[in-house]
């Protein structure tokens, strides 16, 4: 049984038998291509929505739409542990809608800032991959238990803040402030080091005999993934740059 980590959910992925049909298998190659695939899909998303959608009515609903949506998709692709590659391609569709609409009105703010996240989001993840490459981070069994912890505490973290918010107070840590900013480095901290983590599934899975269909479930773990920690780091410049 190997274990799923990224920011959103922790699930166990167990290797089924491989079904006559089944002639293929995953391997590294194959999830490194369906990763590619996702991140392109949810990046032309995301362009179509940053051009087309300008109207104040259109963004609310896209953006409402796109949370709820996504939320739904992320609890049944993991828990069902869904290999479509049509509903986990439906997921980058909604996540870029979002993605393109909510970083369109930060670019807007902070000029530039919508590059600077993507350089940042893709070095912080080449740096994880080099780094489990070359054995100096592994996903030992105290190591995930870290980063499993500590992303159950950013969730709770998160829910706390966000009901004080409905009683018109909070923690801060979604503000711009010190409170912000300490958190914010704090989940791009966590959401790098889950890589290492979901480096280690792909390996097992590879070495485990997944069918080839279970590469675009581990696709859509990094997908999350970055998508995290790219919310992480656009969050963090716009709090330093608007302070």
């Amino acid at each position: 049984m190997m274990q799923s980590s990224n920011p959103v959910l922790t699930r166990p992925l167990n290797p089924p038998v491989l079904e006559r049909r089944e002639v293929g298998r995953a391997t590294v190659d194959g999830v490194a291509g369906r990763t590619f695939v996702l991140v392109a899909v949810t990046v032309i998303a995301a362009a179509l929505s940053w051009n087309l959608l300008h109207s104040p009515g259109w963004t609310g609903l896209a953006v409402l739409g796109s949370t709820l949506a996504t939320l739904v998709l992320v609890l049944v692709i993991t828990f069902k542990q869904i290999t479509n590659p049509f509903v986990i391609g439906g997921y980058a569709v909604l996540q870029g809608v979002f993605l393109g609409v909510v970083s369109r009105e930060l670019e807007q703010q902070f000029p530039g800032i919508v590059v600077q996240a993507v350089i940042g989001t893709f070095g912080v993840f080449l740096a994880m991959a080099l780094l489990y490459r070359m054995r100096i981070l592994r996903a030992t069994k105290r190591f995930t238990q870290i980063i499993v912890g500590s992303l159950v505490g950013i969730l709770l973290l998160s829910l706390v803040d966000l009901v004080l918010r409905l009683f018109g107070t909070g923690l801060g840590i979604y503000k711009p402030g010190t409170a912000g900013i300490v958190f914010a480095l704090i989940c791009i901290v966590v959401g790098a080091l889950t890589f290492i983590v979901d480096f280690d599934q792909v390996e097992r899975a590879v070495n485990g005999g997944l069918p080839a269909r279970y590469g675009w479930y581990l696709a859509f773990g990094l997908l999350v993934g970055l998508i995290f920690l790219y919310w992480q780091i656009i969050r963090l410049l716009s709090y330093v740059r608007g302070r």
